[in-house]
């Protein structure tokens, strides 16, 4: 069975920082583009990063690039997302996500799996 479980979230101060994890189950990370996508609420869905786990190739929205770096843990089934210099905006909640194959992109519709959503709450 597909599994992915996020955790990390939580309440931060403006220009503060978390780490978020995203642990996989029931598939093998080679194979697949993790995402990280985040829905503030009355916003649409938003894409902010994913990795190709197989070649490591990376890709950033321009609201996040330079602040969040998304790495993995091939051995622990585990990609993460860490959040510098956080702002109220980045407020949502975050979601992972896995799509079959390499370098997607940050369309949702690429994905096929998702977890159920860590919230984060950046106050100013």
């Amino acid at each position: 069975q597909v599994q992915l479980v996020e955790s990390g979230g939580g309440l931060v101060q403006s220009g503060g920082s978390l780490r978020l994890s995203c642990v996989v189950s029931g598939f093998t990370l080679d194979y697949y583009t993790i995402g990280w996508f985040r829905q503030a609420p009355g916003k649409e869905r938003e894409g902010i990063s994913c990795i190709s786990v197989g070649d490591g190739v990376t890709t950033y929205a321009d609201s996040v690039k330079g602040r969040f770096t998304v790495s993995r843990d091939n051995a622990k089934n585990t990609v993460y997302l860490q959040m510098l210099s956080l702002k109220p905006e980045d407020t949502a909640v975050y979601y992972c996500a896995a799509g079959i194959g390499w370098d997607l992109s940050l369309a949702g519709n690429e994905y096929d799996y998702w977890g159920q959503g860590t919230q984060v709450t950046v106050s100013s």
